[in-house]
């Protein structure tokens, strides 16, 4: 099937105009109506109905929006696995879960992107379950995780452990009641969730939920609230004193991993990222020149 079919299906579904669907692509209104009457013929059914000033998709229409989307995407990843294949660069995919990028990824990747020009990289955020999904079919080379999978396929090691320090915008003087000031639960984790609840049994329902430090964060410094927060997020506001450590209150120690496939065919490439992840190593000079406007 020409793909080219599908590329003008999903812009029509969009601008629901076969008109506006035609400036967009570059085309006549009658090759976006042809293409249309094509992919319908080959279908059997009839994709959208035309109404004056009204077009909108048939059932069948609805049914074939998530295969073409899904179609093309595919063919974008194999046009550019195998464009990076053909200029001998290696392809790595780093994923992680919202809060890992928030406390730890974000920092390391821009090392990486530094100091390893022939590293084409993927990177993405995805729950732990994806995560673990993907790195036994081998589909991703790394994931930073809080919880490891239990997979005897995988390799797993300690990066780093933080501090979740409890903090709230609300008081000068926070006492351990001000963590009930419009509390914000992050999820760090089954370990985490689980010490929590037994720490905070009698706590009210929390303001909000979230599984992104980042939100809770702007949402604390704009609204105000309270959370438990990592010590590398929370100290230059802490030090301007727009946060304040909630005294008296315990903190936790949140361990957080690398994990790849025993058999990964780029092992010498990852091991060289997972030194980038450590914590105390050193920036790479590209990284060092490019901060110092060198």
């Amino acid at each position: 099937m020409d793909t080219e079919l599908l590329k003008t299906f999903l812009e029509v579904k969009d601008c629901r105009h076969f008109g506006k669907a035609a400036e967009n692509l570059y085309l006549t209104q009658a090759a976006v109506s042809a293409r249309i009457r094509q992919l319908e013929q080959y279908f059997g059914v009839t994709l959208f109905s035309r109404n004056r000033n009204n077009i909108q998709l048939t059932q069948a229409g609805e049914r074939l929006v998530i295969h073409a989307q899904s179609m093309l995407m595919a063919l974008q990843l194999a046009n550019q696995e195998v464009s990076v294949a053909s200029e001998q660069f290696t392809q790595i995919s780093i994923a992680g879960t919202p809060n890992t990028w928030d406390t730890y990824i974000h920092d390391a990747i821009s090392k990486i992107y530094a100091s390893h020009p022939q590293i084409n990289l993927v990177a993405e955020i995805l729950s732990r379950e994806h995560l673990t999904r993907q790195l036994l079919e081998r589909t991703l080379d790394v994931a930073i995780l809080f919880d490891p999978p239990k997979a005897s396929e995988l390799k797993i090691e300690k990066l780093h452990t933080f501090e979740l320090v409890p903090v709230t915008t609300f008081t000068d003087n926070p006492d351990e009641d001000s963590l009930n000031l419009r509390y914000i639960l992050i999820d760090w984790g089954t370990s985490f969730n689980l010490w929590h609840a037994k720490q905070y049994i009698n706590m009210p329902p929390p303001a909000m939920r979230t599984s992104t430090a980042r939100i809770a964060l702007d949402l604390m410094l704009q609204c105000g609230g309270s959370a438990y927060l990592p010590d590398v997020l929370i100290k230059p506001f802490v030090d301007s004193g727009e946060l304040q450590i909630i005294k008296g209150l315990p903190r936790f120690d949140r361990d957080i991993f690398i994990a790849f496939h025993k058999n990964n065919e780029n092992e010498e490439k990852i091991f060289d990222i997972k030194q980038l992840f450590c914590k105390d190593e050193p920036d790479p000079p590209e990284l060092i020149n490019t901060r110092s406007g060198v």
